[in-house]
This record gives C-alpha cells, sequence and structure tokens, in this order.
C-alpha cells in the first residue's frame, strides 16, 4: 500500500488523519514538524505528503520548498492543511507548489476523497492518455476539423434514440450516487437581445445551443435541458464510455462549450460587422454529487411526462455559475468535482465561493485545460 507521511504539530489532529488513513490501509509515518517530516521524506520517498501549515521551527511552507528543490522528491504531491481563519494561506500555498489543500476543521471523508485523489493522479493520466475518443475529441477541441463533424454525425445517428430521454412517461426516477452537473449559461444575453432582431436573436441563440448539444451528446451526457437561456446537462458512469468517468466527460464538454463561444464571436464579428455587439461569452459551471432523474407525470395527459434533476449537486451547480463570472473564470469547478479528474485537467485560480442560501461557502477552482 501507498505510504503518507504527516506533519502536524497538534497531537490531537495528527492522531486523527493517521488513524484516518490507516483504516484504508495507507502506511502512515508522522512528525511534530516539518524538519522532523522532511527527514521521514527523504529517507523513505513517500506517495504523499499531508502537512500542517502553522508548524513550531519549519513550517509546512518552507518543508514545501525544501521538497520541490530536491530533485530525488521534488515530485511528491504535497496536502496542506489549514484553518477557515488562515485563507490567504490557500494562495500562497497553491502558487508555492502545494497540489491540494483542506481546511480544519475537515471531516473524514473529505481527507479520504483528497488522498485519494492524489494517489490515483497517475491511474488517471494513464486513463486520459487511452479515451476511446481522446484523439478526435482532442483535435475538435482545437480546431474543430471535418472529423469532429464527421464523429458528430455517426455518434448522433447511432445513439440519439438509446441515450436521450424517450419522454414517454413510462420509466421510474433514475438516482445516481456520484454524478457530475453541468450548467451552462450565455453572457449579456439582455444586452444582445436589445440589439438584434427577434429572427437574429434566434438564429444565434439555434446556432450556439445546437453545438452546445452536440457537444455534451459528444460526450456522452444522460440527461439535457434548457433553463431560460441556460442549459443543464447531467453525466454519470456508463457502461459504452471505456472507463472515461463523468467528471472527465463533463471537463471535455465544458471546454467544448467555451470553444464553441469562440466561434460564435467569430460569427458574430463576420455576419454583425455594423454592431457594437457585447462580447458573445459563455459561463460554465461543474460539480459533482448525488442527483435523482425524477420523472414528473402529467395529470391530465398520461403520455406527457418531464424529467427533472434534483438534488444539492444541481442547485449548487446553477449558483456556482452565477458567481464564477465575478472571478473572471469561463469555467468554475468544484474541488470535489476535480479531485476525481486530478491529472488529467489543468487548474487557474481558486476560491472559497459564498453562493446565495447556503450556509458554506463552496471550495472552487478555474478549469483551464487539459493535461498535456
Amino acid at each position: 500500500m501507498p505510504m503518507i507521511v504527516v506533519m502536524e504539530d497538534d497531537a490531537g489532529t495528527r492522531m486523527l488523519v493517521a488513524s484516518v488513513l490507516k483504516k484504508d490501509g495507507y502506511i502512515v509515518l508522522t512528525a511534530e514538524d516539518g524538519e522532523q517530516g522532511l527527514k521521514l521524506v527523504e529517507q523513505h520517498r513517500p506517495a504523499l505528503i499531508i502537512s500542517d501549515v502553522q508548524m513550531p521551527g519549519m513550517n509546512g511552507f518552507q518543508m514545501l520548498a525544501a521538497v520541490r528543490q530536491n530533485p530525488l522528491i521534488s515530485a511528491t504531491p504535497v496536502i496542506l492543511l489549514t484553518s477557515l481563519q488562515e485563507r490567504g494561506h490557500m494562495r500562497l500555498g497553491m502558487n508555492t507548489g502545494a497540489d491540494d489543500y483542506i481546511t480544519k476543521p475537515f471531516r473524514p471523508g473529505e481527507l479520504r476523497e483528497a488522498a485519494a485523489a492524489q494517489l490515483n493522479k497517475r491511474a488517471m493520466q494513464a486513463a486520459l492518455q487511452s479515451m476511446a475518443v481522446g484523439a478526435a475529441v482532442q483535435t475538435a477541441l482545437e480546431d474543430q476539423k471535418h472529423k469532429l463533424a464527421k464523429l458528430y454525425e455517426q455518434r448522433l445517428a447511432k445513439e440519439l434514440s438509446d441515450r436521450w430521454p424517450a419522454g414517454d412517461g413510462n420509466s421510474g426516477d433514475e438516482r445516481f450516487e456520484q454524478a457530475t452537473v453541468l450548467f451552462a449559461d450565455m453572457l449579456h444575453y439582455a444586452a444582445l437581445a436589445e440589439q438584434l432582431s427577434p429572427a437574429e436573436l434566434s438564429d444565434l441563440v439555434k446556432r450556439f445551443y445546437g453545438s452546445a448539444g452536440d457537444t455534451v451528446h459528444l460526450f456522452g451526457a444522460r440527461y439535457m435541458q434548457f433553463v431560460g437561456e441556460g442549459m443543464l446537462a447531467v453525466f454519470v458512469d456508463s457502461t459504452d464510455t471505456k472507463s472515461v468517468n463523468h467528471g472527465l466527460r463533463a471537463a471535455r464538454a465544458a471546454l467544448g462549450l467555451v470553444d464553441s463561444a469562440h466561434r460564435m464571436r467569430l460569427f458574430l464579428r463576420t455576419h454583425f460587422a455594423g454592431h457594437e455587439l457585447p462580447r458573445f461569452d459563455v459561463s460554465v459551471a461543474l460539480h459533482s454529487g448525488a442527483v435523482t432523474l425524477t420523472r414528473l407525470q402529467d395529470p391530465l395527459h398520461d403520455t406527457m411526462a418531464q424529467t427533472l434533476p434534483v438534488g444539492d449537486a444541481v442547485s449548487a451547480t446553477m449558483l456556482l455559475q452565477k458567481q464564477a463570472p465575478a472571478h473572471g473564470w469561463a469555467i468554475a469547478a468544484s474541488v470535489s468535482m476535480l479531485r476525481g479528474v486530478t491529472g488529467a485537467v489543468r487548474t487557474g485560480g481558486r476560491a472559497l465561493i459564498e453562493l446565495p442560501g447556503r450556509s458554506a461557502p463552496l471550495d472552487a477552482a478555474e478549469l483551464t485545460g487539459l493535461a498535456l
């Protein structure tokens, strides 16, 4: 089993972290400060380091710098432990080479999730390389060449009737313990509506969401619906995606939507050269959790039914999307979602984002691309 070195000056917290990890079968070595912990890392070369930030002598940042400067251990992933009162530390920690951080007090499940994400990084990178649609999709996201169009046609023709909800009202609710929710919305829609005629606006919406619908279907969305000017999609694990998990497929779809927005900007620039239109942009949010696709039957019409995605993951995703533009992020992803694709994607800024109506902020980061 992988070895983990834990550095924590508080005996109670050190014992808790070690106990949780040992129950999962990991080999755990502990140290009371950064200097002792660094010696253990240099001697045993563990698979993961978990360290408190505030420690006597050598603190967590100094230990992290020493690890990154030693070529024999520089690639070892590091998770920092910090308190909510020390939020400024998370930015410093990520900028100085930390792979993740956890705020204290933390739940044992959060610790397990963060540790597993770092230890599974290599496996995720291998899965990324062997993705069934990897070569075609990578080409598609870069330049949307003719191969993408052909792939769209093949998959849409073969799978549309099987994979999209039929709407016949005969199936019951579908419950998924883990799914990834994607919500995308057009920015500056009101300003565009003010300057374009209804026919022009209709054409714009059809062009963008026609491409967007194809994109989420290409990446195996289980469900999709339009919400106002936005689009909601749910990705779940299924038997025909060849071990590509729902989080990674949702991330690829989100990047595809941002690419579609770029093409829409070129279209507007060409066809509305005389208009001073606002910049066409899309804002996307991703979050993972339990989701239920519930069937709502029309009491007056037995043949008419609708599917409604429900659950905290759905509402949190939609709230996260509303906050993302304030951070300048095209794609905002919760850290819980990103931990499922560690090693397969690149991220930018990270922040604790306050969501209206929720008691605690959501830990989120900017998704910038796929790992190469």
